[in-house]
């Protein structure tokens, strides 16, 4: 699927707008390790907004050098804490991108919205809507909540069709006023 998404630029608020930017903010961890490779650097921590850690490396790294005009026997404790940092930046790499992007979606989501705009009083409310119409609440108490009972007299004027049973019934009155009589064979 493409990416592309990610480039629009949605200019306002909503909640689209703010998952594509948080989209764009979120750090990475296969970016966090590739930039691991140039730990001497501290590439990875200042990534990873840790510009501490990133100037830890960076003075790690000038004691090295120094080290290495001075006594090169003196530039390997520097060398080997850097590498030390680095192996436990292996481990920190992932649980530093969860804190951050966490972080960032909680600041993102629990901060504070747009401002009203100017001049905004409120909800609109009706004055006017609080007198309400005496025959309206006359007709609202006289009704009763639920299934109304169906009123005999007032319930359709047409007949109903007869069952099959009072069919049967008036088919025998009918035969009984002719005279005929029905032999039953079976």
């Amino acid at each position: 699927m493409s990416k592309a998404w990610k480039d629009i630029d949605l200019a306002g608020g909503g909640l689209q707008a703010l998952n594509a930017r948080l989209t764009r903010q979120m750090k990475r961890r296969p970016t966090a390790y590739a930039w691991w490779a140039l730990f001497p650097l501290g590439a990875h921590r200042f990534y990873l907004n840790e510009p501490r850690g990133g100037a830890a490396y960076l003075a790690l790294l000038a004691l090295t050098l120094v080290g290495l005009l001075v006594a090169p026997v003196l530039a390997l404790v520097p060398l080997a804490l850097m590498v030390l940092f680095a192996l436990y930046d292996l481990v920190w790499i992932d649980r530093r991108v969860v804190s951050f992007n966490k972080e960032l979606r909680m600041a993102a989501f629990l901060g504070g919205g747009a401002a009203p705009p100017k001049g905004y009083r409120g909800r609109y409310v009706d004055e006017a809507a609080d007198e309400v119409p005496a025959d309206y609440v006359a007709e609202k108490e006289r009704e009763r909540a639920g299934v109304q009972p169906v009123k005999p007299q007032g319930h359709g004027n047409k007949p109903r069709m007869p069952s099959f049973a009072e069919q049967e019934a008036m088919l025998r009155d009918l035969a009984k006023q002719r005279g005929t009589k029905r032999d039953d064979k079976p």
